[in-house]
């Protein structure tokens, strides 16, 4: 039995209160130090908000060590495992980092061998109870010392930590109605006064070339004066919900201040099981067509839509930002996945997650791929033992899951949300957006890289006639009528939030991340050719579809490939003047039923068959303009 070497507490626990015994009977001290003569200290504390409104703050360890006044850490990966070092009180503490335990919202646990420094082992368990007035919050920190001096400075610093927690904690609990709370952030740094007037300059350019005035002041602001942890990995879609600001419009700010020389694009890859950014890349052309996870021990390629995700960095001439990392912070570096579990060979273990309802993926270490699906009206009662992947089981929102290991070796069970986050900004994102690619013409895609780029929508274009055009105008003419109506054609499609991939011949390709904006386009595009028009002879027929692509490089230029592509183009051939022939893909889209309705449009059904297909395609063909009655 340990031997535990415990501080009386500076303040009285509140009545009820675990004690240490208590903890630990439900978060046992790990096998081997458990036996171990340790220093330990448990703080616990009230506080008046509810549990999963302190978890985020709590589980972002990183944040919280810097508001506490602990020191920096260095982490890398050695041979799939993570280690970390730091300088205390003079003295340099190297340690492996084991795979931390939690349960989003209510506990996590983390314990770290040492190599050296004061301690052998430290384990750290922080549980957030559900009381009447909001939470209690269990603080354990019990550490293993190496010899007579680490147990000495040990009992001396250990309570300087509970201090600290009692100045910080009442604080953030007062802040948490904000985006982030105040009492995290640190001072803004005073930048040089040759980057203050770069700024300056950048903000007015933009400004001079019509940008919205709030989402560049809100994004100059921030670079000026934003927290260093921040500012690493800029994610501007959640930027934009953060300040409530425009997407596209800060995303076109941006990538203005990228060209300015304000940020940087990176071009990060993701691992698809940790989702941890492997690789960051300042090019598109250095993204490689596969990638690799140490910690995970698997590769992976780049050709799903998530492998990769786009984030911008301060540039160093303006302001140089350090990776700061106080705490490995595993809950909050990997938010999707809400319960990560070492189960011991032979052994099972109950929890009580409270998942939200939607759908969760359940691993074993690597093996799995299993589905729960929590939904009201679900099982209240779940055992997860082996299963064939793909396997779904149901359960409802409060249900108690019983984790099972039949296997002799200790395994970790983790249940992820199968829906990854809609705040990164895809490939897909910036390669159907106009401004990148008149930004970035110069991006292009690795010679054997298949960039997943997930759903897109398609719009074609043909000039109706133009064989007859071509051989009555004459070549130079018709040059200068096509030239005239892509100009128009590229303002329509960039007006409605798409992007021109080419051009082919006379005929045009867009994409659009959603499929509306494409049929609003499709609308304008045939408005803007309309029957009356006498200027030009240019009429146009117009096709849609909407699936999953990849982007290839082709003549320099990234491009979309893939069968959506192909049938996108195919659709034409069910299409004349003033008409739209769309896929049932896109008319079954968000929003495009409901906007024809309002538009009053008659729609014919038809079929597009091939031989190349498995079956038909259903197509529903909108005439814009109908053919006046013979």
């Amino acid at each position: 039995m340990a031997v535990a070497n415990q501080a009386p507490p500076v303040d009285a626990p509140p009545a009820g209160a675990l004690t240490i015994a208590e903890l630990l009977a439900l978060h046992p001290y790990p096998e081997p130090w458990a036996r171990e003569r340790r220093v330990e200290h448990l703080w616990v504390f009230d506080l008046p908000v509810a549990p999963e409104a302190l978890w985020p703050h709590l589980a972002d360890t990183s944040r919280m060590n810097r508001a506490l006044g602990l020191s920096e850490m260095q982490f890398e990966e050695r041979d799939g495992q993570r280690w970390g070092s730091s300088t205390n009180g003079g003295v340099r503490h190297a340690w492996r980092e084991v795979p931390w335990n939690w349960v989003a919202n209510q506990w996590l646990t983390g314990l770290r061998i040492y190599e050296r420094g004061f301690m052998r082992a430290m384990f750290a368990i922080q549980r957030l109870d559900r009381i009447a007035t909001g939470t209690r919050l269990y603080l354990y920190f019990g550490a293993v010392p190496r010899g007579v001096l680490g147990a000495l400075a040990l009992r001396a610093g250990l309570p300087s930590m509970g201090r600290a927690y009692r100045r910080l904690l009442p604080q953030l609990a007062a802040q948490l109605d904000r985006p982030r709370p105040q009492i995290l952030l640190a001072p803004p740094a005073a930048i040089e006064p040759a980057a203050a007037e770069r700024l300056r300059r950048a903000r007015a350019a933009m400004l001079t070339d019509g940008l919205p005035a709030t989402c560049v002041d809100a994004l100059v602001d921030w670079v000026r004066t934003g927290d260093e942890l921040d500012l690493h990995r800029i994610q501007i879609r959640e930027r934009a919900r953060v300040w409530g600001l425009p997407e596209r419009e800060l995303l076109r700010v941006a990538l203005h201040a990228t060209r300015a020389g304000v940020l940087s694009l990176s071009w990060d890859t993701v691992c698809p099981h940790c989702r941890g950014v492997r690789d960051e890349h300042t090019a598109l052309a250095e993204v490689a067509a596969r990638s690799h996870c140490a910690a995970c021990e698997v590769d992976f390629s780049t050709d799903t839509p998530e492998s990769v995700e786009v984030t911008f960095r301060v540039h160093p001439s303006v302001r140089p930002i350090a990776d700061q990392v106080y705490c490995s912070a595993e809950p909050a570096k990997k938010d999707h996945i809400r319960v990560q579990r070492e189960v011991a060979g032979g052994a099972h273990e109950r929890i009580a997650p409270r998942l939200a309802p939607g759908r969760y993926t359940v691993w074993r270490d690597h093996d799995g791929g299993w589905y729960l699906d929590v939904a009201d009206g679900g099982p209240a009662q779940v055992r997860w033992a082996e299963h064939a992947a793909g396997t779904v089981i149901a359960a409802a929102p409060h249900a108690e899951i019983e984790l099972v290991n039949d296997l002799p070796e200790p395994h970790t069970f983790t249940i992820e949300q199968a829906r990854w986050s809609d705040h990164a900004l895809r490939p897909g994102h910036l390669l159907a957006f106009q401004d990148f690619r008149d930004l970035f013409s110069e991006d292009y895609i690795g010679a054997d890289v298949r960039l997943g780029v997930g759903e897109q929508t398609l719009l074609f274009t043909d000039v109706v006639g133009s064989t007859a055009f071509y051989a009555t105008r004459g070549d130079p003419a018709a040059f200068v009528e096509i030239k005239r109506h892509f100009d128009e054609v590229f303002a329509i499609v960039g007006a409605h939030h798409g992007a021109v991939v080419k051009t082919i011949g006379d005929a045009v390709m867009a994409a659009f991340v959603t499929p509306l904006d494409a049929v609003r386009a499709s609308r304008a595009i045939h408005d803007a050719f309309h029957p009356a028009r006498a200027d030009t002879p240019i009429r146009l027929r117009i096709s849609l579809n909407t699936g999953p692509c990849i982007a290839v490089r082709l003549n320099a230029n990234a491009d979309f490939f893939g069968g959506t592509v192909n049938v996108a183009a195919k659709l034409q051939a069910l299409a004349e003047g003033y008409q739209i022939a769309m896929a049932e893909s896109t008319y079954q889209a968000a929003g495009v039923a409901d906007y024809l309705a309002a538009q009053g449009a008659e729609l014919e059904d038809l079929a597009y068959t091939s031989k190349a297909l498995p079956e038909p395609v259903r197509v529903r063909r909108w005439s814009v303009y109908p053919a006046p009655a013979a």
